[in-house]
């Protein structure tokens, strides 16, 4: 079994799975001596299983989805030689959109999120290995997801949220929390209509938990 093999099989033991990785090519890249940077991201209904059995669901704390990425991260970390990195938590803030490039090949969308080739717009990320060894990667799909696309995802927001690659957040969450915007409740509308990556959607109790966290946030 290889070091990657075994990060991969430590990750999905916690709920995450590893979703990209590269190798820097500087130190503005990543920290000092990393010579390899593994990304994490959601197991599908395995990530949510793992967090409803946490202290971090049950205590009623704000941020609970991202206190248990942290505390299950950091102990991965701790067991695989390798520094934790998280894409919350700042300022400053860690390079995670670049990372998704060059760890998923993420493009960015015609809606402006970025999209990746085998997740398409529910490409999200819990945090991030950093290793100061040279870890054999596999080649991950480098097919851009929307080139080829109908991009439903251009239509799909009931009020055009998405404009010109900006996004009025207020606008969407005030359309959410009313009457007319209840289909938007169990997940955004946007990521829902994306062709790639529609096995990898989140549970619907998850997507209904994140869009709870969107709203208290607006």
């Amino acid at each position: 079994m290889t070091v990657f093999d075994h990060v991969q099989r430590s990750a999905t033991a916690v709920g995450l799975t590893v979703v990209g990785g590269f190798h820097p090519q500087s130190a503005d890249d990543a920290a000092e001596g990393v010579q390899t940077v593994v990304l994490l991201g959601p197991g599908g209904s395995e990530t949510w299983d793992h967090f409803c059995q946490s202290t971090e669901y049950s205590d009623g704390l704000a941020h609970g989805m991202d206190r248990w990425s942290r505390r299950v991260i950091t102990a991965l970390g701790e067991d695989l030689d390798a520094e934790p990195a998280f894409p919350f938590g700042g300022p400053p803030w860690l390079p995670f959109q670049k990372w998704a490039t060059w760890g998923e090949h993420a493009v960015p969308s015609p809606v402006g999120m970025q999209a990746s080739p085998s997740r398409g717009l529910w490409a999200s990320y819990r945090g991030a290995l950093m290793f100061r060894m040279k870890l054999d990667l596999p080649e991950w799909p480098d097919a851009s997801p929307c080139s080829p696309c109908a991009q439903p995802c251009r239509t799909a927001c009931p009020i055009g949220a998405f404009q010109d690659g900006s996004y009025d957040a207020a606008r969407c969450a005030d359309y959410v929390r009313s009457e007319a915007g209840h289909a938007c409740r169990d997940g955004c509308l946007v990521r829902k209509s994306c062709p790639a990556g529609q096995q990898i959607a989140l549970p619907t109790a998850q997507r209904e938990f994140h869009m709870q966290a969107f709203l208290s946030a607006n």
